[in-house]
């Protein structure tokens, strides 16, 4: 990685089968060590059980109220500056439980890659 100052001008906002909206902000080959997504989650939204094939996730609430399911951890409430940290292999799902959209950064050890992706049968 190189010094860089990154204009993000990205608003591309992706529907995800996984049931919420995925905008890249940062995603390169150039930066392979780390990525950071803006996921949106609608009200009353739970996504699927997934996880990550070697790549951490941490969470980080933006805005919105959810619950949170990581692991073996009990369902956990979750709002605007909370961080929900992710093993590499863990399963994970989070719910909108508010009445506004459940924002949060997706920030991905190494960067966030589809063939990481693996859904997980409910």
């Amino acid at each position: 990685m190189q010094e860089k100052i990154i204009n993000n001008s990205n608003t591309d906002k992706v529907y995800i089968s996984e049931g919420c909206y995925i905008t890249e902000l940062s995603n390169s080959e150039d930066d392979p060590d780390l990525s950071i997504a803006l996921a949106r989650v609608p009200p009353g939204i739970t996504t699927h059980w997934h996880r990550l094939i070697n790549t951490a996730e941490r969470y980080l609430i933006q805005s919105g109220t959810g619950i949170v399911e990581v692991g073996d951890l009990p369902p956990c409430n979750v709002h605007p500056g909370d961080i929900v940290l992710v093993p590499t292999m863990c399963r994970q799902r989070i719910t909108n439980t508010g009445p506004d959209d459940l924002i949060f950064l997706a920030i991905c050890t190494p960067r966030f890659m589809n063939s990481s992706y693996q859904e997980i049968p409910e």
